[in-house]
């Protein structure tokens, strides 16, 4: 019987997994399942599967969000996070049954637990006021904490900071993150920092006296996008940086002996579109050594998409020797897994062309559980063992797989004008016939510095099961293809990008006899939003585009945005009080009169990472010119609209886009 296509309400069946976990013993996993309650509201619940068993059990029920599982070093208890009392908490559940057991009960919450190597705490970040005490901490009520939202909601906000907003935060206020301990036997708290700072935790030390975190702890930190790694004695609360306070640096871990730490980061040589590497500083000699020098692709999961929700491991993690790393990496559309060891050879543990999005390492057998995804398939859990065999573990989504077509992209590569290799993919129509014409539409990632890769993505399959060919790729300024590339686009928006996007429609239709040239669309969003909105006023090819969360106005992007004081500078090399004419020039809203291609504008109204004005003055612009246009807000949503925003309006997204193309392709 033949599959049915692919639906726009279809994300709302899948389960997505995140953050495998191995036992101390390594005889069982620990997992997160996310999915999409029948309220429409996503629930995440916990599994754990032993490693002779086929199928795996689930630990937490309910519509309530529990993550961040972590075994005790002893493999009697697991420390996890959980919203279930209201806000997210952290709790204790017993390995050998009974009922989980609430171990803090702060204001603000408490996330991100972790064991301490000997099992005696559990470190975990709080949002604290100055003046907090850990030891008297409440979770307000629902009622109290409505209460206290609708007093808070009826005073002026007062900003005295550059950055006073978020887009993932909303307006920040003066709590900050800081490190506490929790003394599993005593059952009390002990905060090891404090002041006016964030502190990200990192690691404690094998022999419990060191704890590694990650910022910026300078007087002018608001001022300088950088963060260290600093070690914080946890006798004396002395802290020592560790790091030369000249670049990005996070992911810091003791080795087994603690004699060494490995973390990531870089010295912001190419600022945000320089590639993550990896470094070892020895605690005895004080030296630092890069042991990626010669790597030219970032560390990291930078791929794309509209499917994952979840954190995971992306390393660096320890041997149980020592003296090897393991690590993700991004490259060439696909991220692997890697081992290097200290001298800096460098080893492919699993490269199948996938999406490798997060991992958990056995020390006692060499052994990783991985979790990957594919351009056919959201998810699933492998073993992979000392011996490079790899055996499934998980089967999620089978239902919904054995029901609905999937397209596989096929992967194309050509010359841009100017001579340089660019890589991507197209996607056949669901029930795609020889001899038919079809409209095509491209597709334009964000970022610019992620790419579009092997992995799952709903828009994508949705848009070829609606009839059109779907072509995307990563155009200069895109991750995986190298430090040349990724920089490439940095002081040049709108050019070398806009021709490699050109020339991967002119590639297609001269090798593609099935696409249709007279209907071809367009579509993107946040930097691809900017590009759609360069595109329709640089070209009329396209019959139809769709822009979201995009940029229209560099001008006034550098004074809204969460990050327009510094993006501006670092992706154009000025800003406004430098040249704006330079930054007008390179605006899309300049060549609004331009414009003949039908653009629908999708923008969500809590974006503070690409605020709605910049959707307003595009809209505003070409409809008094009698363009074109319509213009579609998305109450309540933020940038993360398309891939975490509330399913309910994920849905009228996505039959906008797909109103959109129908109507004009």
């Amino acid at each position: 019987m033949a599959k049915r296509a692919i639906q726009v309400d279809d994300f709302l069946n899948f389960e997505v997994y995140s953050d495998p976990q191995f036992s101390p013993d390594g005889s069982k996993y620990a997992y997160v399942s996310t999915t999409i309650n029948e309220n429409k509201d996503y629930e995440s619940n916990l599994f754990i599967q032993n490693m002779d068993e086929a199928d795996a059990r689930q630990w937490t029920f309910g519509h309530n969000k529990n993550s961040s599982p972590r075994f005790s070093p002893d493999n009697k208890s697991v420390v996890f996070q959980s919203n279930r009392s209201g806000m997210p908490q952290l709790w204790l559940l017993p390995l050998d049954g009974g009922e989980a057991k609430q171990l803090t009960t702060f204001k603000n919450g408490a996330v991100d637990p972790v064991w301490s190597k000997d099992g005696k705490f559990i470190i975990f970040t709080a949002l604290l006021e100055e003046g907090d005490d850990v030891l008297d901490q409440k979770e307000l009520s629902k009622e109290e904490r409505q209460k206290e939202n609708e007093e808070t909601n009826k005073k002026p906000l007062v900003v005295k900071k550059l950055n006073y907003k978020s887009d993932s935060l909303g307006f920040l206020d003066d709590k900050k993150s800081q490190i506490i301990l929790y003394d599993v036997e005593k059952e009390n708290f002990i905060q090891l920092t404090n002041g006016d700072y964030h502190y990200a935790y990192q690691d404690i030390s094998p022999n419990g006296t060191t704890v590694l975190f990650s910022g910026n702890i300078s007087e002018n930190a608001e001022y300088e996008l950088k963060s260290d790694i600093y070690a914080l004695d946890i006798a004396s609360r002395e802290i020592t940086r560790l790091t030369d306070g000249k670049g990005s640096y996070y992911s810091a871990v003791f080795s087994p002996s603690g004699n060494k730490i490995a973390y990531l980061g870089h010295k912001q040589e190419y600022l945000n579109a320089t590639l993550t590497k990896l470094y070892i500083y020895d605690l005895e000699t004080k030296e630092h050594t890069c042991l990626s020098t010669e790597w030219d692709f970032p560390i990291g999961d930078l791929i794309a998409g509209d499917t994952r929700l979840g954190s995971s491991e992306n390393g660096p993690v320890w041997s149980n020797d020592e003296n090897r790393l393991f690590f993700i990496g991004s490259i060439y559309g696909a991220t692997n897994l890697y081992e290097v060891s200290l001298q800096g050879e460098l080893k492919e543990l699993y490269n199948v062309d996938s999406h490798v999005f997060g991992f958990s390492y056995n020390r006692l057998k060499d052994s990783f559980i991985i979790g990957v995804s594919t351009p056919t398939n959201p998810c699933n859990f492998y073993l992979l063992d000392a011996n490079s065999q790899v055996k499934q573990l998980t089967d999620a989504n089978r239902k919904f797989l054995n029901e609905v077509e999937i397209g596989t992209p096929e992967r194309i590569s050509f010359k841009a004008k100017d001579g340089w290799d660019v890589h991507g993919w197209i996607l056949r129509p669901y029930d795609y016939k020889e001899g038919a014409k079809y409209p095509l539409i491209l597709e334009i990632h964000g970022g610019p510095h992620v790419m579009y890769g092997q992995t799952f993505f709903h828009e994508m399959q949705l848009l070829a099961a609606k009839g059109y060919v779907v072509l995307y790729i990563n155009p200069r300024g895109s991750h995986g293809y190298g430090q040349t590339y990724v920089n490439a686009c940095r002081g040049d928006y709108g050019g070398g990008d806009y021709q490699d996007l050109m020339s991967a429609v002119d590639y297609v239709l001269e090798t593609y006899e099935f696409i249709d040239k007279e209907r071809l669309g367009v579509t993107g969003g946040s930097y691809g939003g900017f590009m759609t909105n360069w595109i329709v006023g640089h070209t009329n090819r396209f019959k139809a585009a769709v822009t979201q969360r995009s940029i229209s106005n560099w001008l006034s992007f550098y004074g809204v945005s969460d990050i327009g004081y510094f993006f501006n500078k670092w992706q154009h090399g000025f800003d406004l009080l430098d040249d704006p004419k330079a930054l007008w020039d390179i605006s899309p809203l300049k060549y609004a009169s331009n414009v003949d291609t039908p653009l629908l504008i999708l923008h969500s109204e809590q974006d503070y990472r690409c605020p709605i004005e910049q959707g307003e003055q595009l809209y505003v612009t070409l409809k008094h010119l009698k363009k074109d246009v319509e213009f579609v807000r998305f109450p309540g949503a933020n940038h993360e609209l398309s891939r975490s925003g509330k399913p309910e309006l994920r849905i009228e997204r996505l039959n906008h886009i797909c109103s959109w193309f129908e109507k004009y392709l």
